[in-house]
């Protein structure tokens, strides 16, 4: 489902105090702009079967969220390949296609429609959406006036109710108080058991652990270790 084929990602980084585009433009003519090169992801390759879940573990710094948003298309990479065969459902930063402004119900209709479904799809999961998020009578109050738990339990609840071919997840579980992160991680293990394929990053090796087929442990950019994932959840622990 997923083939990742020697990815690299280099950033250009500028030291430069330049608080203007004027000052930009000025300083890009005369050359005066000096740029550090920094490598966020360098030769990484690994393919991910239909059906499997993938777990992605390292520090922080390491690279996971970028490899994440190249193989999700938010980001191109300076280097390398990535093939998928099948749509994504990228869990990486809930709530970034929202408005402020619109209220929960009319946001569920914006988020759904940025991932890719019908207005006609999205009505007869409304209800589920809004059950699931625990937001009552708050969904028809701009999102503006929501709390940051209560906009990830939205964005969460919209992305886990419709039946992605490829699931990425980084950090998800993580959202809400404690009853809504067992519910959310129930729902996930739900998705996973009907044949979603899924990368899961996760700081916590007891969730990789149970939830993951096998693991990919990323340090400094690089792969260090890819295999089962109690051999390499232990040796990322010593």
């Amino acid at each position: 489902m997923i083939k990742v084929n020697n990815v690299s990602v280099t950033f250009k980084i500028t030291h430069d105090q330049i608080k203007s585009i004027k000052e930009y433009v000025i300083a890009m003519f005369k050359r005066n702009i000096k740029y550090e090169e920094f490598v966020a992801l360098n030769s990484v390759c690994f393919e991910v079967r239909k059906g499997e879940v993938v777990g992605i573990i390292g520090r922080n710094g390491a690279g996971k969220s970028t490899l994440l948003k190249v193989i999700s298309g938010i980001l191109k990479p300076t280097k390398g390949e990535v093939h998928v065969q099948g749509n994504i459902v990228p869990m990486l930063e809930l709530g970034s296609g929202f408005d402020p402004d619109l209220t929960g119900r009319e946001n569920i209709f914006l988020n759904g429609s940025i991932l890719g479904y019908s207005e006609d799809f999205l009505k007869s999961k409304y209800e589920e959406i809004v059950d699931f998020s625990e937001l009552g009578k708050f969904i028809d109050v701009p999102i503006r006036n929501y709390s940051s738990g209560m906009l990830m339990r939205l964005a969460f609840s919209i992305a886990a109710m419709v039946n992605p071919e490829i699931l990425i997840v980084d950090e998800i579980l993580a959202v809400g108080d404690e009853s809504f992160q067992e519910k959310s991680k129930s729902r996930m293990l739900e998705m996973m058991s009907g044949g979603t394929t899924v990368l899961f990053v996760s700081h916590s090796l007891e969730q990789i652990r149970e939830m993951c087929d096998r693991v990919v442990w990323l340090d400094h950019g690089g792969v260090k270790m890819i295999g089962n994932t109690q051999e390499v959840c232990d040796a990322y622990k010593l």
